[in-house]
């Protein structure tokens, strides 16, 4: 799944297409949230190995899959430096525990280094993890930032084809290539792999939006994409 992080008033009514889709799936027994990291500050692929708080509860750290992911991938380390002043996961949580309840567990993965030898790497653990165990990845992003809502729409566009082929790398290098601010290629990009390694024939986008919806003023906007692999 793909999922916006900006503030709920901006990028929520995309993102609940995400949650819609999720809660009719039916809940997995493992969640991996993946995002950017925003700051810069800690692990290159950071674990966050602690329960997080937010106003509907505690969201509680699958350990379980936590571990095994550190343990499998040579990148990644616990590490909750990162996650100290990054937004791009914990905006996910409250529609978590709306859909599936307040204890549900996850995986929160901070997403430094977005090269593709790292998000390569993630996806594939995810993957063979995912052999013996029931795992929703979701990557948390916004697309292009800063632009005309016309020109974002191009560039989202012409990136998102990548992911309609389930092309990972294409996708992530055309976004770094071109200099696209999609701010979560890199956890895209480990999501859109791990959804072909585990079978995954299709990419389709549930809603496109963009904050010039919401704020009247198209010059200048941050657009957001709710989709799925399936």
């Amino acid at each position: 799944m793909i999922a916006p992080h900006a503030g709920h008033i901006y990028s929520g009514q995309a993102a609940a297409h995400t949650y819609l889709s999720l809660f009719e799936d039916g809940k997995p027994e493992h969640i991996v949230v993946l995002g950017p990291n925003h700051t810069g500050m800690g692990a290159r692929l950071a674990v966050c190995n602690e329960d997080w708080e937010t106003p509907l509860g505690k969201m509680r750290f699958d350990g379980l899959l936590g571990a095994a992911i550190v343990e499998e991938n040579e990148y990644a380390t616990n590490d909750c430096i990162a996650h100290g002043r990054e937004h791009s996961i914990e905006i996910q949580l409250p529609f978590l525990q709306y859909v599936f309840g307040p204890q549900t567990s996850f995986v929160p993965i901070c997403v430094t280094d977005q090269s593709w030898r790292v998000c390569e790497s993630l996806g594939k653990t995810l993957a063979s993890l995912a052999e013996e165990m029931d795992i929703m990845v979701i990557a948390s992003s916004d697309f292009t930032h800063f632009e005309s809502a016309e020109s974002a729409l191009k560039k989202d566009n012409q990136a998102m084809e990548y992911l309609e082929f389930l092309d990972a790398r294409g996708f992530l290098e055309f976004v770094q290539g071109h200099r696209i601010s999609i701010c979560g290629a890199g956890p895209i990009a480990a999501a859109a792999l791990f959804a072909k390694e585990r079978g995954a024939a299709q990419f389709e986008v549930l809603k496109y939006t963009n904050s010039g919806d919401i704020t009247g003023d198209h010059n200048s906007i941050v657009a957001y994409v709710s989709a799925k692999f399936v």
